[in-house]
């Protein structure tokens, strides 16, 4: 592929992500104006609605509480095994560590695949490549944001401070995973090689040279997982935004930057986040 070709799809990309991102903030405009109008019209239950927990998260959330926020996010997170010894969700965390670990055992059979057959997603890999995947996760809570102060939209500005909320959380929990098991990237491992004993021989960096989880699945998913839950009234949302985050992760085995434990791992992790601790009543 030619440096041209390369460079025209990359410039192609954008004026993608722009407008799906316009269409995220049309969906969040409309689903504001719709509850607006809805509750409005019921009058006495508009008093009573006032107190509902997703009304009392959006009051919650502003600039200044965000830090004090991830703060409370955090302590929830790391404190998780204290749930599991009193008994709860052994079921999910089960399926997801089984899961993690079949994968594990699958991704030195799996990885040789994409290796060998890398010319085949080279269209998926000029439009997903690292920098660019960053730029797609971030554009889209931030249009949505952006069209809040701009439409006088609170609504849409608290989606975004809750993508950037769970964004975070899910950094913080990638970098600390990633520090402890410095896993190898599949693109380390040399031509030939077996994709075997990659954890605890990475380089020293977490943010370059550790590979598990993935810390795009695990962004990608979270945001999709805010946008999704507060914007489910369009049944269009939670298809592409999962579907985005999806096409984001897959990208990342294509590129050998990842193996397929990482990222099924990282979306995991971005879901669980946004899902049961950014999302729920604080």
């Amino acid at each position: 592929m030619s440096i041209m070709t390369a460079v025209h799809r990359h410039v192609l990309i954008w004026p993608i992500l722009a407008s799906l991102s316009g269409i995220f903030a049309g969906a969040a405009s409309t689903c504001a104006q719709e509850a607006t109008s809805s509750s409005a019209s019921r009058g006495v239950e508009t008093s009573a609605s006032t107190n509902s927990p997703a009304l009392t998260q959006d009051e919650d959330i502003t600039w200044r509480k965000l830090p004090r926020r991830v703060l409370h996010d955090q302590k929830d997170i790391w404190l998780f095994p204290a749930q599991l010894a009193k008994g709860h969700h052994w079921v999910p965390t089960l399926v997801t560590v089984g899961g993690t670990a079949g994968l594990i055992v699958a991704d030195p059979h799996v990885m040789p695949y994409f290796r060998r057959h890398s010319g085949n997603f080279d269209d998926i890999n000029d439009v997903f490549d690292g920098p660019i995947t960053t730029a797609e996760v971030a554009i889209v809570p931030v249009t949505i944001m952006i069209a809040g102060y701009l439409r006088h939209d609170s609504y849409a500005v608290k989606t975004g401070l809750l993508a950037g909320e769970t964004y975070v959380d899910t950094a913080i929990v990638d970098l600390a995973i990633k520090a402890i098991t410095r896993r190898k990237r599949p693109s380390d491992v040399a031509p030939g090689a077996p994709f075997n004993d990659t954890f605890f021989s990475g380089g020293k960096s977490p943010f370059k040279g550790s590979s598990f989880p993935s810390g795009h699945a695990a962004g990608a998913f979270s945001i999709a997982t805010v946008i999704s839950r507060r914007y489910s009234r369009h049944r269009w949302v939670p298809w592409a935004a999962y579907g985005f985050a999806t096409a984001i992760s897959f990208s990342r085995v294509t590129t050998s930057a990842h193996f397929p434990s990482d990222v099924f791992l990282g979306a995991v992790l971005g879901y669980a986040i946004a899902r049961f601790e950014v999302l729920r009543p604080h």
